[in-house]
């Protein structure tokens, strides 16, 4: 129940920052230039969503039967979907490191 309200709370704030931001950008008739965080946000999402494709083809490929949900924190999540979300999450953490590593 309780991460129910907060996810609804999050969901709320969003909507309400967006209307905001909307009536700000109209009123003040002002260029929009998308922010770092909007660019790494958008680029995350994008990768991540090649990634789930890629994993669902491969999946329906080799006919793998997988759970259509699975639960994490009270909430029910595509297992792919998940998958793919952490491999994006991560891969920019590997890029990093990989010119340390491979440097030694």
């Amino acid at each position: 129940m309780l991460a129910l309200l907060v996810f609804l709370a999050l969901a709320l704030l969003l909507i309400l920052a967006v209307k905001v931001k909307v009536g700000n950008y109209r009123s003040n008739n002002v260029e929009a230039v998308a922010s770092p965080v909007s660019r790494a946000l958008a680029e995350l999402v994008a990768i991540a969503g090649g990634i789930y494709l890629s994993l669902v083809l491969l999946v329906s490929f080799l006919k793998i039967s997988l759970p259509e949900t699975i639960a994490i924190g009270g909430f029910l999540v595509d297992p792919l979907a998940v998958v793919a979300l952490v491999i994006a999450l991560i891969q920019p953490l590997i890029l990093g490191l990989w010119p340390r590593l491979k440097g030694r």
